[in-house]
This record gives C-alpha cells, structure tokens and sequence, in this order.
C-alpha cells in the first residue's frame, strides 16, 4: 500500500496558472484554480495504487518563519483572486472525500514532511507529490520519495544525490548556502550549486566545513573566498539552514485509515458544486462513496 500525500498550495499554483479559461465564481471573481485543483486531484485519485491521501495548504502564507527573517515569503505580492482562493480550494478536495490539513503556524511542507515520517514504516511507500525541492530533504531510499505530476517522474533517495550532489540530510545545508528564492532564502555570496555540493558531499554539514580552507581534502573554484564568507556570516547560514528544515512534529489528527479515500460523497458534492456555480456533468468523477 502506498501514501501520496499532496501539496495543495502547490496544486493550487500550478491550476491557477495553467489554466487559460476564466470561471467566474459568485463572488465575482476567477476561481479556475479552485476548479482546476479539484479536477487534477480526481485525476490522481484514478492513477493506480492511489488508494491513500492527504492534502496540506498553507491556508494561512505567512508562518513562523517569517518572524525568523524579514524577507522570507509572504502573501505580500499575491494576485487577490489567488490568495481568496485557498478557503475554496481546500473546501473542494474536501468535497471530494480527501483529508485535508489546514496549516496556520506552520507551513504545507511541515505537515507533509511529518506526516512522511510518521507513517512510512506502515505502509510500501509515501509519495509526496510536490516538486518543492526542501521536500527531498525527508526522503529515505525508496520508501519516501517525490513525485512531480508536471514532468511524470518519480525522485527517491539516490535521485536526490544526482541531482544535488548530496544525501537527503544535508539539502538544509545545501540550501542555505546556495538560497532558495522562491522562500526568499538569499543563501551566500558567492556560494552556488557546485561548490556547496561539493563541500557538502565532503562535510555534509555546516558545522564540519573547515573554516581553513588549506584543510579541505576538495577541490573547489574560489575556496579562500568561500571559506572567508563562510566564516564571516556563519551565524545567517545557520539560520537559513533552520528556515530550510522541514518540521517533523506538527500534530496531526487523522490515523492512517482516515487517509484511505473511498470515493466522492454525492451529497457533499453536490452542495459545493452549486455553491460554486460548477456544472457538476462536467467533472469526471470515476467513483461514488458509498
């Protein structure tokens, strides 16, 4: 038995941009993401061995990271018509019989990390389906691995060292020299995807990087200059190394057989579809709870 658990805001994303149609929704504005989410979601529920399922939104964008640095993302910049979405959003796939996990304090990510880590000696196999690469930080061999709908390729342990150039345990590190812009993580001057790779796969983490870079047994572009900013901004590569690891203790409600889905129930459905202004014969729904 397999796990997918699903990152909605990433889902919601990707149905907002992807979609070239306009649905307007009652309120007046575009909601063909809170559409386009509930019918690839459905799609997924009919690929084989999708028989458990979760979805974590940050309903709400803003955590605690955000008290931790000033730039990190925010709902600052945001198309309205996006962020009024996610309530609907997360309402759809509930309508649709999915689990859903509203995140406030915490981010998606956290809950799907912590849900990874806490059922992945009950089932085969946990697929996270995001591409978000801070999720390949929890994967473990072939029994936590990714899955990114857009492309159709499935990530596990030793992809991670292909394409990173380090194990799982060291992308916090990873990440906070190199940055992640899309959580505004700035990383470190200088730093960039081949040496922190190369580095890492040496020291693996922060802490064991010698300062001297006469002591590195590696040889990297620029290491007396990456040595020097290393050690001089050591402290803010510790904190974006904390902004970049995954929480693995965020509660969470369900047993792993709530997250078994047993089809759409009709009359849940049916209420948010008009709600909506939804033509309920146009969504492909392949199986009815019973």
């Amino acid at each position: 038995m397999r796990l997918h658990l699903l990152d909605g805001t990433y889902e919601l994303f990707r149905a907002h941009y992807g979609r070239r149609d306009s649905v307007p929704g009652p309120e007046g504005y575009d909601i063909r993401a809170t559409l386009g989410i509930l019918e690839s979601t459905l799609a997924l529920l009919r690929e084989p061995g999708v028989t458990h399922l979760a979805a974590s939104f940050d309903t709400v964008i803003e955590s605690f990271r955000n008290e931790m640095l000033a730039g990190y993302k925010s709902s600052a910049g945001m198309e309205p018509e996006l962020l009024a979405q996610f309530p609907d959003a997360e309402r759809a796939l509930e309508a649709i019989g999915v689990v859903v996990w509203r995140n406030v304090e915490h981010e998606a990510d956290d809950a799907l990390a912590s849900a990874a880590i806490r059922w992945v000696d009950e089932v085969d196999q946990v697929v996270i389906v995001s591409p978000d690469k801070d999720m390949s930080q929890v994967f473990l061999d072939d029994r936590i691995v990714g899955y990114n709908r857009r492309e159709q390729k499935i990530i596990n342990e030793a992809g991670v060292v292909e394409k990173f150039g380090v194990a799982p345990e060291s992308i916090p590190d990873y990440l906070a020299l190199v940055g992640d812009t899309a959580d505004g993580v700035p990383g470190l001057p200088g730093w960039g995807a081949k040496s922190a790779s190369a580095v890492l796969a040496r020291y693996h983490r922060l802490e064991l990087i010698p300062l001297d870079p006469m002591s590195w047994d590696v040889e990297v572009r620029g290491a007396a200059n990456l040595a020097q900013t290393l050690k001089e901004r050591f402290l803010e590569a510790l904190l974006y190394r904390e902004l970049t690891t995954l929480r693995l203790d965020v509660p969470i409600a369900e047993t792993l057989e709530d997250l078994e889905w047993r089809g759409v129930p009709r009359d849940r459905f049916e209420v948010f579809c008009a709600d909506r202004r939804f033509d309920l014969g146009a969504i492909r729904v392949h199986r009815w709870a019973d």
